[in-house]
């Protein structure tokens, strides 16, 4: 038998319906893998839930007395604006970072910030203020070129430190200048400073590179001419012991010797009588 409800039935069955679908809206919610959230009871946050990612799901809370905040679990991008800085040597630069954040206690990041949107203001402030701490204290070339990794982790140091300080409830991840650039003014000023240094630099080297030269050149004379002074002090032994065997061969290769010396240069011009001594060994050879 099929029952036939009035119209006024109909109304409080579909009202109940309503209420129910509402009332159990209002209690389910899930929490994704990638999130965790913090659960307000009446403005007040009573519990945190997924924090360590192990707990994620279908959830259930009071209807109409609590509500959740859900927040990103993974690393966050953070990209503050261009700030110009003023190094240490007084040259400005402009200087465009990145930070990457990851939230480590949500219930600490509500209670400091509420929404992203006022932590992206309020870190974009920290990072400033760092930037311009650590970089006030380098040079533009330290900046651009030869102390960047260095001065950058001192800088994500600094606000990681300072954020855990304030009890932000943040980690810092990573921390980088994508771009520093110098004002369209000083770019000239600043390669010219630096091709002086360079060419300063490369002047040095050719400077110590000439020294050591000299130095291995003094040394190799030094020992070519100690070799030599052996080489002669022996050639003279062993002349002298040959002279003293046979006087007439001596008196013969002196005589070579001379002539080799006076006539080796074509243009020489020797004026002497034919009778001289200085031909001896022309006419009679070494027997003489």
């Amino acid at each position: 038998m099929i029952r036939r409800f009035s119209q006024s039935q109909l109304i409080i069955i579909a009202i109940i319906a309503v209420g129910a679908v509402i009332a159990l809206s209002q209690t389910l919610y899930e929490v994704d893998q990638t999130q965790q959230a913090v659960v307000l009871q009446i403005g007040r946050p009573v519990r945190v839930v997924n924090a360590s990612g192990a707990h994620p799901g279908l959830k259930a809370k009071i209807p109409f007395l609590e509500n959740v905040i859900k927040f990103d679990r993974r690393s966050i991008a953070l990209e503050p604006e261009a700030a110009e800085i003023t190094a240490s040597n007084q040259e400005k630069l402009m200087v465009d970072a990145f930070l990457r954040y990851r939230i480590k206690d949500p219930l600490l990041y509500y209670r400091a910030f509420q929404t992203d949107r006022n932590a992206e203001d309020r870190l974009d402030r920290l990072v400033a203020s760092s930037l311009r701490q650590a970089l006030g204290a380098a040079t533009t070339d330290e900046i651009i070129s030869s102390n960047r990794a260095e001065i950058m982790r001192r800088v994500r140091d600094d606000v990681d430190r300072r954020a855990k300080v304030s009890r932000y409830g943040v980690e810092i991840v990573d921390l980088r200048i994508k771009r520093a650039d110098l004002p369209q003014a000083n770019e000239e000023k600043v390669f010219n400073r630096m091709n002086t240094q360079r060419q300063q630099e490369a002047q040095q080297y050719r400077a110590m590179g000439d020294q050591e030269a000299q130095t291995i050149l003094a040394e190799a004379n030094k020992q070519a001419s100690t070799t030599r002074g052996q080489g002669d002090a022996e050639r003279a032994r062993i002349m002298a012991q040959s002279f003293g065997q046979d006087p007439g061969f001596a008196a013969f290769y002196r005589s070579l010797r001379a002539y080799e010396n006076s006539l080796a240069n074509p243009e020489s011009v020797l004026v002497l009588s034919p009778d001289s001594d200085f031909f001896r060994y022309f006419e009679q050879g070494p027997g003489r």
